[in-house]
């Protein structure tokens, strides 16, 4: 999952300094030669509707979510493994949310032959089959964690559970950018 994780990060982070690069020509040609290129908000729109949904599994992968923890340190093991399974299974039950209402949003794009309100008229079903897709993968890996954490949890694999689906620490955010400096140098 690291791999996905890391392989993802980067392309998004291709993706965007291509698109900053792109705005960057369409501004000096228009200031310079009064001319535009057309469509570097439309690609804005599209790089990040998709690194949206895919850094909704990064975060996901990376145990990145943000929730609030200010009490649950002080709980005991159970309440936390408990706690850490409900967020788990909401996340899940959110990516299966997603999934039908970008579905229906996908459907009415077929159904009505929706193209982009720009230059370009890009048939929307190109953009949102790969935003849907990147949804999709969201909803696969928060499934797939879901039925992982509920399997610990049923079995009594309380403090495997706690391990692996807490949020993280602040020691262990830390230790990762420590040893990301360390790998960079």
């Amino acid at each position: 999952m690291n791999t996905f994780s890391h392989i993802v990060s980067w392309l998004f982070g291709i993706l965007l300094v291509a698109l900053s690069g792109f705005v960057a020509l369409e501004t000096v040609s228009r200031k310079i030669f009064n001319y535009s290129f057309q469509g570097a908000d439309e690609l804005g729109g599209y790089v990040l509707a998709v690194g949206g949904a895919l850094s909704f599994s990064v975060a996901l992968i990376e145990r990145g979510h943000i929730r609030i923890d200010l009490l649950h340190g002080r709980f005991s093991p159970r309440l936390q493994a408990f706690l850490n399974w409900v967020a788990y299974v909401s996340l899940a039950i959110f990516g299966l949310f997603l999934a039908r209402y970008c579905w229906l949003v996908v459907r009415d794009t077929v159904e009505y032959g929706s193209v982009a309100p720009t230059a370009w008229a890009t048939p929307m079903i190109w953009p949102q089959s790969v935003w849907y897709g990147a949804m999709l993968i969201f909803t696969g890996i928060s499934v797939w964690t879901a039925i992982a954490a509920t399997r610990l949890l049923f079995s009594g694999e309380i403090d495997r559970l706690n391990d692996e689906y807490h949020t993280k620490s602040v020691m262990e955010e830390l230790k990762e950018e420590l040893d990301d400096l360390k790998a960079r140098n």
